[in-house]
């Protein structure tokens, strides 16, 4: 497969028709974030089934924390990917190269930062984040370990946004496939036959990530890329790492903002849950991480959607060609809201059989569902949330990108889940979600559209 990529140059991103592009982009995103999915539903599954109903809250509470760390890979990916696909689509090839080897040095020195961070301050960061009560033993022994495979997670995260970048987008996917297949295959036999609990779990997830970033830094070290390791151009450029965080502190805000949005639903989830009689604060934690696994899992193929149109939106804009441009936005956005209509109504309509898949804890079956509902009964509209702040991203303007992003977690869901409760008790949460997707990309689409008009202008 690899020998057939190399051969596979970025200059197709500029010809081919767009609906075929598109989809040679987003499938293998798309099938690859749809395997890593499955991972954490099959995490969900192995510690729902074999440790017990308060594992599956231990790792909702992780989740956010380790990826909140690691997104500093995939921050640097996406600012330093926006520069390399516009830097290929003007033919300026020392531009990227520079980009690439720059994203190198970074990631390397701040992820191993962010694990300095996470030893000395781990049990004031879990207990923020919500690991509280019975909670929080089983969510220090799986974080503990987990906390070791971030550098390679965060490796792998920034290389892979630089693959689909190139146009190597099935490269990426396979990246994107090796940890979660990895991951599966170790949670059985950690789990399930070794009976090692939640630090099974924990080395489960660290040795996947460590199975992805061998297999990208092979890729690049044998040179099959456009894209070369040059460790003289690790050293530090002040223009070129300024544009990098310009744009990459999107993801980083965002990722933050979902991290924060973590530590007031788990703690506002503990608190109305035990209001909530016969529920406890455990599992309406809980029953949150089981609803966010099946978010995961459910929207693969908008999140690929979104992953495949950036290359193709930055290159075409790098070559001035915004007839491409434009169409690549209205194929994104017509396509992505035909399936997310589909998986929306699959999932409203299946919300009381989902829960029997993960656990068998009664009080999970009973409460999921309501959760499950609302969580996903506005998901035909998440498009149009998803495509306007990739493409300022694509363009390289971060502000808009940074604003449009913050709106549905930072503007709107984060008060609603602080305010309804008062109103409609636990049910007041599972309500805000919906109401913070209509509202964020209503808002979302008027400014694309008006983004789009300046371009046939």
């Amino acid at each position: 497969m690899i020998d057939k990529e190399q051969d596979e140059k970025s200059s197709y991103l500029g010809l081919e028709p767009i609906p075929k592009l598109l989809l040679k982009q987003a499938l293998p995103a798309a099938i690859g974030f749809m395997v890593m999915s499955m991972n954490m539903i099959v995490d969900t599954y192995f510690v729902g089934q074999f440790i017990g109903e308060l594992a599956i809250g231990a790792i909702s509470v992780v989740f956010p924390i380790s990826f909140l760390f690691s997104s500093i890979g995939m921050s640097i990916g996406i600012g330093g990917g926006s520069i390399v696909s516009r830097s290929l689509g003007a033919g300026d090839m020392k531009k990227a190269l520079l980009s690439f080897n720059n994203q190198i040095s970074l990631t390397f020195f701040l992820a191993i930062l962010a694990i300095i961070v996470g030893v000395f301050l781990k049990l004031p960061i879990l207990n923020m984040f919500g690991a509280k009560g019975e909670i929080m033993p089983l969510a220090d022994s799986y974080f503990t370990i987990v906390l070791y495979g971030i550098p390679f997670l965060a490796v792998s995260m920034m290389a892979n946004n630089n693959l689909r970048a190139e146009g190597k987008a099935k490269i990426a996917m396979v990246a994107l496939l090796i940890p979660s297949v990895l991951n599966i295959f170790l949670d059985y036999i950690f789990i399930d036959l070794f009976h090692w609990g939640m630090e099974g779990a924990g080395w489960a997830t660290t040795i996947s990530y460590i199975g992805c970033a061998a297999y990208i830094i092979f890729f690049y070290l044998t040179g099959k890329g456009e894209l070369k390791v040059k460790p003289l151009l690790f050293k530090i450029n002040g223009k070129i790492v300024t544009e990098i965080f310009s744009i990459g502190s999107v993801n980083l805000v965002r990722q933050g903002t979902i991290s924060f949005l973590a530590i007031v639903l788990n703690n506002t989830l503990y608190y109305y849950g035990n209001l909530a009689g016969g529920m406890g604060g455990e599992i309406a934690i809980s029953v949150y991480g089981l609803a966010t696994r099946m978010t995961m899992f459910a929207l693969f193929p908008l999140i690929g959607i979104a992953q495949g149109f950036m290359p193709i939106a930055g290159y075409n804009y790098g070559a001035k060609n915004y007839t491409r441009v434009n169409s690549v936005i209205k194929t994104s956005l017509s396509s992505g809201f035909i399936i997310a209509a589909v998986i929306g109504t699959i999932l409203m309509t299946c919300s009381e059989i989902i829960p029997y898949f993960f656990t068998k804890d009664l009080q999970l079956i009973e409460y999921a569902p309501n959760a499950i509902f609302w969580i996903f009964s506005a998901t035909p509209i998440i498009v149009f949330h998803l495509i306007p702040p990739s493409y300022y991203q694509a363009i390289g303007k971060p502000i808009p990108a940074l604003l449009l992003t913050l709106l549905k977690q930072g503007i709107f869901l984060i008060p609603l889940v602080l305010i309804l409760p008062n109103f409609y008790g636990i049910n007041g949460i599972w309500y805000s979600f919906p109401i913070s997707d209509v509202l964020s990309a209503g808002i979302c689409y008027y400014f694309l559209n008006k983004s789009v008009a300046e371009l046939k202008s």
